[in-house]
């Protein structure tokens, strides 16, 4: 078995050991059959959503909690085995910093893979069960939202290990990834919803595309949201990007290759 493969199942055995897994599965679980079969509630009646603004409603509740999951998972990748001494042994090998940094993503990838996976494909089971959707469109569109928040979380994960290989203590890598997450989620979101909906003169289409390719969650509520009736407002015009999705996908891999190289940077400068 390669050194990463080895480094990635370490990772989900102390995934599985602490919870992690079951604790995220239930989170998001919990989350989507919520917003899917009480999300009417609100109105004073029970009915299953139609699924654009099912997708939509997702969405728009996951930017905010698949970012903050992914990063929790991650902050301590380095910071944690630095402190107990496991990252200078794990060095003494033969195993090159790229490897482990490979390894370790891996692994977390594939935790949050599966539970996010678990969590809105069984909820698009459900639907196809119960629900009078056309079982082509539902398939494809809960494929293609789960594609994309796997996107999501594999890019935040690489900002947790950011973090990671910046702290010298666990305690600053958690209130640090809690920035990065208001930064990007809150900040720069709110601050760009504000302008769509402002509709300045200034603001062209072009500049628009560009200010949601500089911020993933908004890559990523472009993506799910293009080419959807999303209603009115600042979410009508996110689902009216010019760019289509492919090239939102080709941006949210662009932006996972520039993470992993800058932490890949990172970790070959950090001293231990």
């Amino acid at each position: 078995m390669s050194p990463v493969c080895v480094i990635a199942k370490k990772e989900i055995q102390d995934s599985l050991r602490n919870r992690w897994v079951l604790f995220i599965s239930l989170i998001f679980l919990i989350l989507s059959l919520s917003v899917t079969f009480a999300g009417s509630a609100v109105a004073g009646h029970l009915a299953l959503p139609e699924l654009n603004a099912l997708i939509s409603s997702l969405s728009t509740i996951s930017v905010f909690i698949i970012p903050l999951a992914a990063m929790l998972v991650s902050y301590d990748a380095f910071v944690g085995e630095d402190e107990s001494g496991t990252l200078l042994l794990l060095l003494s090998y033969p195993i090159t910093r790229l490897q482990i940094l490979l390894g370790k993503l891996l692994g977390h990838s594939v935790i949050m893979s599966v539970t996010i996976g678990f969590a809105f494909g069984l909820t698009g089971l459900l639907l196809l069960a119960f629900g009078d959707y056309d079982a082509a469109k539902l398939l494809n569109q809960f494929g293609q939202f789960i594609i994309s928040s796997v996107l999501l979380a594999v890019a935040f994960i690489l900002f947790g290990y950011i973090v990671s290989l910046k702290s010298a203590e666990k305690a600053k890598a958690v209130a640090s990834v809690l920035f990065v997450w208001f930064v990007f989620v809150l900040i720069y979101d709110l601050l760009l919803l504000t302008i769509l909906v402002a509709d300045l003169a200034f603001f062209n289409q072009y500049i628009i595309n560009v200010l949601i390719a500089l911020n993933p969650t908004d890559l990523y509520r472009a993506i799910n949201l293009i080419g959807t009736d999303a209603g009115k407002g600042s979410l009508a015009i996110l689902s009216a990007v010019a760019w289509g999705k492919l090239a939102l996908y080709a941006v949210m891999l662009l932006w996972i290759t520039l993470l992993a190289f800058i932490a890949e940077q990172i970790f070959k400068r950090r001293a231990l």
